[in-house]
């Protein structure tokens, strides 16, 4: 098992195409078995010249790949600059099975009552499931169903990804899938056979107030929380914190969604946390980054620099300790609220990862 990551700054996509080959060939020669592409906004029109370049010259058996705001590769976190990152994969032995779901499958396969629809469009027929790469549109994709229904195809069986991002709208994400390229829902890769994925998850938040039950929702839209209208539930949740806590509520107010309800209590790592993006003061309405639904069980967050390198730090400490033996690649997805927006320096989340990985 052998891996390789490049990453080029060039403006020009055939140049910087170039460079990513010279340096994944010069790294790794041979065959590439799964080939994962991530590219600024800046090259969304080249977007499909740049995959079919990618495919040529390194003949992957499986590439994937998004738009984001930003990419990281090594130690380094690129922010509002054009930057290509790939991290090129040799897994013998290990079956990449590649899937993507459009907005309008997404009732048909997440269906309770057909679970066999969305096992066969994800190849999940056997029982040797290791991992889901998946990323997804933020506005099509209803990511915490998705995931639950993964999860309960293929138990222990991490989903790991992300969303694109730097899009203000539905239609502007690009995702890459091979020689494909789609504008909503998610693409993914089932991974099965001889390989191990470890995953942790350092959301950077905490949470305030009490855990609510979403009463009445419609699309990423909460109308009602407890019964009461979700706008005036958020201020008085806001208006119980100290001063310092109120504080960090400029930085951003988000909402910890539920993953598993079935357990007697809810801590780290249990939330899926998302952006509140505004409100309707009229209609007393709260608008997130996400889909939700009647019944989810959330809790208000606030996000600090402290709580997030602390919390990033204990994760990964914590997966060493479990298993101390070096990790062959990792892919690293960051929040778009993290980097300079969040810490004093650059490079914080990468330059952990690498001091402790």
């Amino acid at each position: 098992m052998q891996f390789a990551a490049a990453m080029s700054r060039h403006e020009d996509s055939q140049k910087a195409v170039a460079q990513l080959v010279a340096s994944i060939q010069r790294q790794m020669p041979g065959p590439v078995h799964l080939l994962a592409v991530f590219l600024t906004t800046e090259y969304r029109e080249d977007a499909t010249e740049i995959a079919a370049l990618l495919r040529y010259h390194l003949a992957p058996d499986v590439l994937i790949g998004c738009t984001g705001e930003g990419v990281i590769s090594g130690d380094k976190e690129i922010e509002g600059e054009p930057a290509i990152t790939i991290l090129a994969g040799r897994l013998p032995g290990v079956a990449l099975t590649p899937f993507a779901i459009g907005i309008e499958e997404w009732e048909d396969l997440l269906d309770e009552n057909a679970p066999e629809r969305l096992r066969r469009r994800v190849g999940a027929a056997r029982g040797d499931t290791r991992a889901f790469l998946t990323l997804g549109d933020p506005f099509t994709t209803p990511i915490v169903e998705f995931m639950a229904a993964l999860d309960a195809l293929a138990p222990g069986a991490p989903t790991v990804g992300g969303m694109a991002s730097g899009a203000q709208t539905a239609g502007q994400s690009l995702l890459l899938l091979d020689d494909g390229m789609r504008e909503d829902g998610v693409v993914g890769v089932r991974i099965a056979g001889p390989v191990r994925v470890d995953t942790i998850v350092s959301q950077g938040c905490r949470p305030v107030g009490e855990t609510l039950l979403v009463t009445r929702a419609e699309n990423n839209l909460i109308h009602t929380l407890g019964g009461k209208p979700a706008l005036d539930t958020a201020r008085r949740t806001l208006s119980a914190l100290s001063e310092p806590e109120q504080e960090l509520v400029q930085n951003g107010l988000f909402l910890g969604i539920v993953i598993n309800e079935y357990q007697p209590a809810f801590g780290r790592g249990d939330f899926l946390v998302r952006s509140v993006l505004g409100a309707d003061e009229a209609a007393g309405v709260i608008a997130l980054n996400e889909t939700i639904r009647a019944g989810q069980t959330v809790q208000f967050h606030i996000r600090d620099a402290q709580t997030a390198d602390e919390d990033l730090r204990h994760m990964l400490g914590e997966q060493r300790a479990n298993d101390p033996r070096p990790s062959q690649a990792a892919l690293l997805f960051s929040c778009n609220g993290r980097g300079t927006r969040l810490f004093p320096t650059p490079n914080h989340d990468a330059g952990v990862v690498q001091e402790i990985c």
